[in-house]
């Protein structure tokens, strides 16, 4: 039915264990995953009318955050690999995951998003929602939430 599915990961340990049920239900299917990361962009502080950069930084931040994606990223996709599972692994910049996943999922020509239910609980929860939420609310690709 599916044969090529979206999982985003953070790096957490819920993200990690969606990315093992994620594999088996790919390997069951017969699908292939494409692994997905959002990096953060740059955080930019302002103060007054100007900003307060080092213009090293951004650049050394770049390099962090494509560090941490290719270990997360490398992690998941070693998971597919010792169950036989065909994948790929994309990371973008975005300050906005939900429309990074979705648009990840239509670029890469997915048929389902599998991702994980986690999210802010409670007061933070009501005022920010989760990732989960906001991607189950906009996209027009299947998502299948592992809690």
């Amino acid at each position: 039915m599916f044969k090529h599915i979206l999982v985003p990961t953070d790096g957490s340990a819920l993200s990690g264990d969606t990315i093992k049920r994620a594999v088996t239900f790919a390997k069951e299917a017969n699908a292939k995953i494409t692994f997905f990361y959002a990096k953060p962009g740059y955080p930019v502080a302002f103060y007054g009318e100007g900003a307060l950069i080092d213009p090293s930084t951004p650049e050394k931040f770049s390099q962090m955050a494509d560090k941490q994606a290719e270990e997360i990223l490398g992690i998941a996709a070693q998971e597919a690999k010792m169950a036989g599972v065909a994948n790929a692994t994309l990371s973008v910049v975005s300050d906005i995951p939900y429309e990074a996943i979705i648009e990840a999922a239509t670029a890469a020509g997915c048929d389902l998003i599998f991702m994980a239910s986690h999210g802010r609980r409670g007061f933070g929860g009501l005022l920010l929602g989760s990732e989960t939420q906001k991607v189950l609310t906009h996209s027009k690709t299947p998502v299948l939430v592992y809690r």
